[in-house]
């Protein structure tokens, strides 16, 4: 049997990704500050751009098809995940405009230099780790479902020899890490929601992939630690 990829993203959505997601950004950031003088907004808007294109850079040379598995969410992702994901996705994004608003708009929080420095620490850790994740897992999709037409295997290279949801605890840096890079602690709220939801998801996704996925189940047994090694 072979495997079956998902098909290439066309062309009219990825020119609205190129030319959207930017736009979205900076209206999510720069609107709330009320001003586009805003200097910590550009320069955590540069940093988080020019962490994601080397990311994309690199896997576009180690595994391209990485962004035809990420382009959409495909058929048969579960029904709870979806769920899970209407609420998750709006507190993540509500991070950036609750710390443009707190921080430059408000100036209510006084975030020391030294935590805002973590935070830029934790965002770059993230999209590092989730990058990593990525190069070594084709399978890496934005929902969850057993791929069946891709002829899904077990991935336990790379971060996976450490923990079994890398790309989670790559994201929770990266919720934590977003809010204190811009100044706000307000913004740990719904940071500190999307990353509970986040852990909901990852017991249920493991739980299934170890119900579902041949060789899942021995995989845990090696390797112990869901998302943080030593604790869970």
């Amino acid at each position: 049997m072979k495997a079956i990829d998902p098909p290439p993203m066309p062309r009219r959505t990825a020119l609205a990704y190129a030319v959207g997601l930017p736009l979205a950004l900076l209206a999510l950031i720069f609107l709330p500050a009320g001003s586009l003088t805003w200097a910590p907004g550009w320069l955590f808007l540069g940093v988080l751009v020019i962490g994601f294109a080397l990311s994309a850079l690199v896997l576009a040379r180690v595994n391209p098809v990485i962004f035809r598995a990420r382009s959409r969410f495909q058929p048969g992702t579960k029904g709870w995940d979806k769920a899970l994901l209407a609420v998750m996705l709006p507190a993540m994004t509500a991070v950036l405009p609750v710390a443009a608003l707190d921080a430059g708009r408000y100036h209510d929080a006084s975030v020391p230099a030294w935590m805002v420095v973590l935070g830029y620490f934790g965002m770059l850790a993230g999209i590092a780790v989730a990058a990593w994740a990525q190069a070594v897992n084709p399978f890496f999709e934005p929902g969850v479902r057993i791929q069946s037409e891709r002829l899904q295997r077990v991935i336990d290279s790379g971060p996976y020899r450490v923990v079994r949801h890398p790309g989670y605890i790559a994201a929770l840096w990266l919720f934590f890490g977003m809010a204190l890079a811009l100044g706000s602690f307000w913004a740990l709220l719904p940071a500190a929601l999307a990353a509970a939801l986040l852990i909901v998801r990852t017991a249920w996704e493991d739980r299934l992939l170890q119900a579902e996925l041949a060789g899942y189940a021995a995989y845990a047994q090696r390797v112990r630690w869901k998302l943080i090694p030593g604790l869970w």
